[in-house]
């Protein structure tokens, strides 16, 4: 089995997009693949593929990045030719050489319906990528809601409980600190084992600020006296508005700020004209996701994200 990425060769890079793939977990279109590649997303070293000693194409796994990425950031396509006796084990096998050449892990989204643990074909089209997933170092599996706002939700109107200003960046790491206390978050809370809140909230910061969306859309949620409430922060991936980071202080958590600050964002992408304004929550934070249906935000698909530990 030879194990290589797409080169700049269009004869190569046509062959890796002609592969169809098979069951049921959807794969990307060649159009689509094109798309991304024109804009940088895709690349021919991100696009590796399985090949026997005839060149027929067992497998293909393409990764993701941002337009100025160095490395990709997230594995967000693999298949595996229906017939292959040992799927995962051909799967991680190609994840393994992809991981090499890139120096890094990057993690691995799987999009999947909101049922797909009833459906035996999705069962068993997830289990043997979450093996190859495993055997090649994304061994934590997060699984989130994605949720999507379109015009005919409405927005909801102003109510006075909060007000929302513009502010400092120290402001802004004070919040994000304080806001990761005893969050829901599966992410923050695993991040937290190996890092301190001040250190995760620069992290997030610099996340938000290498973002499509604007520094200027950021704004502090205070109650009418001055008191810091929460934080709202409008986002964007290169596709769409999206409502990116938001939350409630501790203290003032279980009084229904969380409906207010999760407003101002919508509002805010709404005055821009978004047509889509698209958010994930973890499936275990039922009160953020009792948010974001109050919102009229409705679930479009469970994401299912592979991924390494926290460093130690």
């Amino acid at each position: 089995m030879i194990f290589r990425c797409a080169t700049a060769d269009p004869a190569d890079l046509d062959r890796a997009l002609a592969y169809e793939g098979d069951g049921p977990v959807e794969a990307l279109t060649a159009e689509a693949i094109r798309e991304e590649l024109a804009e940088n997303r895709f690349r021919p070293e991100w696009i590796w593929f399985a090949e026997d000693e005839d060149g027929e194409i067992l497998a293909r796994a393409l990764w993701w990045g941002r337009t100025d990425s160095e490395r990709p950031l997230a594995l967000d396509c693999l298949q595996v030719r229906a017939g292959v006796p040992d799927p995962g084990a051909l799967a991680a096998e190609l994840l393994a050489a992809g991981h090499e050449a890139f120096g890094t892990l990057p993690l691995y989204n799987v999009s999947l319906p909101g049922d797909w643990r009833t459906r035996p074909e999705f069962a068993a089209a997830v289990a043997w990528r979450q093996e190859a997933a495993r055997r090649a170092g994304l061994t934590r599996e997060i699984e989130r809601l994605r949720y999507e706002w379109t015009p005919a939700a409405g927005t909801a109107e102003p109510t006075g409980r909060l007000v929302f200003r513009e502010a400092t960046d120290e402001e802004f790491l004070d919040a994000f600190v304080r806001l990761s206390q005893g969050s829901l978050d599966v992410a923050t809370q695993n991040e937290l084992r190996s890092m301190d809140a001040e250190e995760l909230a620069r992290e997030d910061m610099e996340f938000y600020l290498d973002c499509p969306g604007e520094r200027s859309w950021w704004r502090l949620a205070d109650l009418p006296d001055g008191t810091l409430a929460g934080l709202a922060i409008p986002s964007a991936t290169p596709y769409h508005r999206n409502v990116g980071y938001l939350g409630v202080v501790p203290e003032q958590r279980g009084t229904g700020l969380i409906d207010e600050v999760l407003a101002e964002i919508t509002r805010f992408h709404a005055a821009a004209g978004a047509r889509r304004v698209t958010a994930t929550t973890d499936t275990v934070n039922a009160p953020m996701a009792a948010a974001f249906d109050r919102a009229g935000y409705e679930v479009t698909q469970i994401r299912l994200v592979l991924e390494q530990p926290s460093r130690a």
